[in-house]
């Protein structure tokens, strides 16, 4: 079941993130705010009342034609059962009845299975500054060493 997420979600999101990314410190990437402040565009995918998935994004404040996913997560045990797809089809249909016409997202450059599931959900590689190994991405977008493969998934007919 996929549903909207909320401030009260955001607890048994959190504790499992770390573990999900099999230990690496992800935690820090995903604030209370999303699941507070941006409700309407996050969600919670769960299956017998355990929390198996969640997407946190927004409507972009600077262009209105764009939302952004900022974080989605599938728990190990629920991947490749359809969930990061289904919740990436809820907020595109959430986009789109708001007149987005195009999502963004962005991944790290070393997670090849991440960039995987992007190509595979329809979003297409954004031109980029470098290349490696046939993929575009930006070099130190969000600060020095922190590089970045760009997506976009456009919506409409």
């Amino acid at each position: 079941m996929i549903r909207g997420g909320t401030a009260d979600d955001y607890d048994r999101v959190i504790g499992g993130v770390d573990a999900w990314w099999g230990g690496r410190n992800m935690a820090a990437m995903l604030p209370r705010l999303f699941f507070q402040h941006f409700a309407p565009w996050t969600f919670v995918a769960e299956k017998d009342g355990d929390v198996i998935g969640f997407l946190a994004g927004f409507r972009s404040q600077t262009d209105a034609r764009q939302a952004y996913c900022h974080f989605i997560g599938v728990s190990p045990a629920a991947r490749g059962l359809g969930v990061g797809a289904a919740l990436y089809d809820r907020f595109f249909a959430d986009a789109a009845a708001a007149g987005c016409t195009e999502v963004l997202s962005i991944t790290s450059t070393s997670n090849s299975s991440s960039i995987a599931f992007h190509r595979h959900v329809g979003f297409e590689l954004l031109p980029a500054t470098a290349m490696a190994n046939d993929i575009p991405y930006v070099a130190n977008y969000d600060g020095p060493g922190e590089d970045r493969v760009r997506f976009v998934k456009r919506l409409g007919p």
